[in-house]
């Protein structure tokens, strides 16, 4: 095998691995609801955009052929299924939730009807399902940037998760090289902003540590 096949296969396995990892981080919220029999702290759209996230990146991979795409997104959609039926079973308000998770997945499935219907060629379908997917990734990057000025004007990084920070940043910068890689721009420059993000973050960890935190908060008191 030429050493740039070892290279995207290596590329392609970090991707998984990585990808995983953020998506596990779903796991920590899992099991605080079924320890509270809560969802007390747990935001859900998050769990919601992430699913909607997922079956996009998997039509598109499912189209272009493209194995790691499929693997990733569709063991995300899973998650995501999962994290929803936990959030589901113990939300006292189910109506609310309902609601949003079926406007949610009515867009979808227009969007489905109008790749499906509309736009018979192949290469055109997989060029508009891309710039879709595109998009909503980058919506959903920038999306937490209202916590962000929240942070600064709190002076606390409580409502942050480093983990996660860690999760996105490794992974939204494989995805960048795997698109590079692939000279795929629908790829490629979605995941831009998650690097952007997640560096603004780790800033605002070093700016305002848990210490500081901790004196920020007695002090308030």
């Amino acid at each position: 095998m030429e050493t740039g096949g070892v290279f995207d296969s290596l590329l392609s396995g970090v991707c998984v691995v990585f990808t995983l990892g953020m998506f596990s981080t779903g796991l920590t919220d899992l099991r605080h609801m079924r320890m509270t029999r809560s969802v007390d702290s747990v935001q859900f759209l998050p769990f919601l955009t992430t699913e909607v996230n997922n079956l996009g990146w998997l039509s598109y991979g499912a189209l272009k052929g493209d194995g790691t795409l499929i693997v990733v997104n569709a063991v995300g959609a899973v998650l995501q299924t999962l994290y929803i039926s936990v959030y589901l079973h113990y939300c006292p308000r189910k109506r609310a939730v309902l609601l949003q998770t079926a406007t949610l997945l009515g867009v979808l499935l227009l969007g489905y009807g109008y790749f499906g219907l509309l736009v018979p060629d192949p290469e055109a379908r997989l060029q508009q399902l891309g710039l879709f997917c595109s998009v909503f990734t980058i919506s959903m990057y920038l999306s937490p940037l209202a916590d962000l000025a929240k942070v600064i004007q709190t002076k606390s990084t409580q409502c942050l998760s480093f983990s996660l920070t860690i999760a996105t940043l490794l992974t939204s910068a494989s995805w960048s090289l795997y698109g590079f890689r692939l000279r795929d721009p629908y790829i490629m420059v979605p995941n831009l902003p998650g690097i952007l993000t997640s560096f603004i973050r780790l800033w605002l960890f070093w700016k305002y540590p848990q210490e500081q935190d901790r004196n920020y908060r007695l002090l308030q008191t």
